[in-house]
């Protein structure tokens, strides 16, 4: 189980249906699931020093730039996709997440 080869079975910056999928994971008792998320940014907007970043206090507050993944074991993955459309949810795994733009900047 530890050492299990994983597939990505979610991967894009949507934090409600990430939320969404981890929690029905748990509920139909997956074991081996990985669920987790990274920033989408190698740099702060202020440099790679700083830890506030000035985009983040604006009239709408923080904005989420995370990428949320999440990851199965091999064999439960045909089980999870057929989870994921029984209950209506689109799991996406978004090969270019950041975009052109975010990889030229």
């Amino acid at each position: 189980m530890w050492f299990a080869k994983k597939v990505t079975v979610f991967k894009k910056k949507d934090k409600a249906t990430w939320k969404q999928i981890k929690d029905l994971l748990k509920a139909e008792g997956f074991k081996g699931v990985r669920a987790s998320h990274y920033s989408a940014e190698s740099l702060c907007a202020c440099g790679c020093g700083s830890k506030l970043d000035p985009r983040n206090f604006g009239a709408n507050g923080y904005i989420d730039r995370d990428i949320y993944f999440v990851d199965v074991r091999e064999e439960d993955v045909e089980r999870a996709r057929a989870l994921f459309s029984q209950h209506g949810i689109n799991a996406v795994v978004d090969d270019d997440v950041v975009g052109k733009l975010g990889r030229l900047i």
